[in-house]
């Protein structure tokens, strides 16, 4: 069996290509566009990497992405200071804030995430936004879980009743993608089981997904053997490794040996990775709408 390549690139391509107008008629609409905040701490590779790539898709769009760089000496006190004046428009009007993460290990990463205002919050990762997740009345989601599921309905693969396994319970992937995997309607209603770091039978469980999500961050975790054959696999880990010298990013699947017994499964790079950066546009894009609904009503 040869599995399915499931791209993301190409997902990500057809979303940019729709939301432009859209932010282009929202422009019009406000007379500036959409403007997207992101606070950067520190001097990480990966993590500058990752919000230029954010900020060059949303340059494709239309919306503006500026970046806030803090010091890495930076205190939770100060950051929790700076993402609250960025809440409150000080340095020009946030549509979406978005706090880079990792954080330094001295800052308290909840405590900065929680100043976020949840009507900004793109990201989705305040305990408002968490809330209404689970309680199946989402505002904005987490964008990879949210990636993942349009992944899945996009490909056709069908959810209701199927037996969806994820592995690794973050409350930035595992934990909102039960949920959504769990919810009512298109790209839900499956039952689903989390795996972590003390399942003690993890390839018994993997081997009886119908649909297996890797996140857990373990380069390669995923092998064939714990693959139902013609099940659908959904890489989210990006891991770099070093092979004979040179460096290279894998994902917490073993690639082409699971191709071999999947019916699809999505690449690293080029899967989910980018459908991040596209939900991630598309939830900056509704909370500029939402505001200016906002306004027009207070008026």
């Amino acid at each position: 069996m040869t599995a399915q390549r499931l791209d993301g690139r190409k997902l990500a391509k057809t979303i940019e290509n729709d939301l432009a107008p859209k932010v282009a008629a929202l422009t019009r609409e406000i007379g500036r566009p959409p403007r997207l905040v992101v606070v950067l701490v520190g001097d990480v590779a990966a993590s500058a990497s990752y919000v230029k790539s954010k900020a060059a898709a949303a340059k494709r769009v239309g919306i503006t992405a500026d970046v806030f760089s803090i010091q890495e000496s930076t205190t939770t006190a100060e950051l929790v200071s700076t993402v609250e004046a960025i809440g409150r428009d000080e340095h020009g009007p946030a549509d979406g804030i978005l706090v880079q993460l990792p954080l330094p290990d001295h800052v308290d990463a909840r405590a900065v995430l929680d100043a976020v205002p949840p009507d900004r919050d793109v990201d989705g990762f305040h305990p408002v936004n968490a809330g209404l997740l689970s309680q199946g009345r989402p505002h904005f989601i987490p964008c990879t879980a949210a990636g993942v599921q349009k992944m899945l309905l996009d490909a056709g693969v069908k959810t209701r009743g199927k037996h969806a396994v994820i592995v690794g319970r973050s409350d930035i992937v595992g934990k909102p993608l039960a949920l959504l995997l769990a919810s009512r309607g298109p790209g839900g209603d499956a039952t689903v089981s989390v795996c972590h770091s003390h399942t003690s039978n993890l390839k018994e469980v993997t081997q009886q997904a119908d649909i297996l999500i890797a996140a857990v961050g373990i380069p390669q975790l995923i092998t064939a053997d714990m693959v139902k054959p013609g099940a659908v696999v959904i890489d989210v880990g990006i891991n770099r490794i070093s092979d004979g010298g040179t460096s290279r990013l894998v994902g917490d699947v073993d690639y082409d040996p699971v191709a071999d017994v999947a019916e699809a499964v999505s690449p690293v790079p080029g899967g989910v990775g980018p459908l991040t950066v596209a939900m991630l546009l598309e939830n900056t894009f509704s909370a500029a709408k939402e505001r200016k609904k906002r306004s027009f009503m207070a008026e």
